[in-house]
């Protein structure tokens, strides 16, 4: 028996779901990691007493990432419609969907992040999106970032693929809040402030703030998406730097 790489539960009578990432230390972002979030979210998307979704995360880390051999030809299709659709039901839950994250989070792993809602980091938290240093970019992380922080910033995190510490992010304000024990935070916040709402309200009160960035996101990601697919791979320079990776070698760039 494959046992899934998600830990799903329901606490405080039923107002909070609790998503964990389960396979540490990498926790990737891979086809069975985003099958398992997209059936967590689906089976509870209509339970009426839900107040929130607290993700969170086993080991050190809270995601390297996707997995790149699932970047390469043949999958690549595939994986990144299964994240998108994720990404897309994410931007669409009635809820605030709350993280809470420790060391790395990374690629595929921060672009879950940006379609939740609140993030808590502890201060040894380092985000980014180093996909460009593999010759691709990171179509979620395209749409969502210039979104959440700014046409300047994002550009400076998706063109250079660094990462930024916890306290940069918090003062750029991507990170919610810093805390030693950013679940513990997460959830005190939930239990203060979201708990003692209807959750009726609560719903139609994320529907109204967040319809129009869900909206405008979802319209730009199907674009990218297409950009990904049809020219990225179509280049002779991803391809290279995916395989580069994979054998632990410098990528020989052609520029094309």
């Amino acid at each position: 028996m494959i046992e899934s790489p998600l830990k799903v539960w329901l606490e405080g009578d039923g107002a909070l779901l609790r998503l964990r990432l389960a396979r540490p230390k990498a926790n990737l972002i891979d086809a069975a990691m985003i099958s398992a979030l997209a059936a967590a979210f689906r089976a509870h998307r209509s339970n009426a007493g839900l107040i929130a979704v607290l993700v969170d995360h086993e080991g050190p880390h809270f995601s390297f990432g996707a997995s790149v051999e699932e970047h390469l030809p043949g999958q690549c299709e595939s994986m990144l419609k299964g994240l998108h659709g994720l990404v897309g039901a994410m931007l669409a839950w009635p809820r605030p969907i709350v993280f809470a994250l420790r060391g790395q989070c990374l690629g595929g792993g921060l672009e879950l992040a940006l379609a939740g809602s609140l993030i808590f980091a502890a201060p040894d938290a380092r985000l980014g999106q180093p996909e460009l240093k593999l010759g691709v970019f990171a179509p979620a992380a395209s749409v969502l970032l210039p979104l959440r922080i700014g046409q300047a910033r994002a550009e400076d995190l998706l063109w250079s693929g660094r990462s930024i510490d916890a306290a940069t992010a918090a003062a750029w304000g991507l990170v919610h809040q810093l805390a030693d024990d950013p679940a513990a935070a997460a959830l005190a916040y939930v239990e203060e402030h979201l708990v003692p709402k209807s959750a009726a309200a609560l719903a139609l009160a994320v529907r109204a703030a967040r319809e129009p960035f869900a909206e405008l996101a979802q319209a730009r990601l199907d674009a990218v998406e297409a950009l990904y697919l049809d020219q990225l791979m179509a280049t002779r320079d991803a391809n290279e730097g995916l395989q580069a990776f994979i054998e632990k070698r410098p990528p020989r760039w052609e520029h094309k």
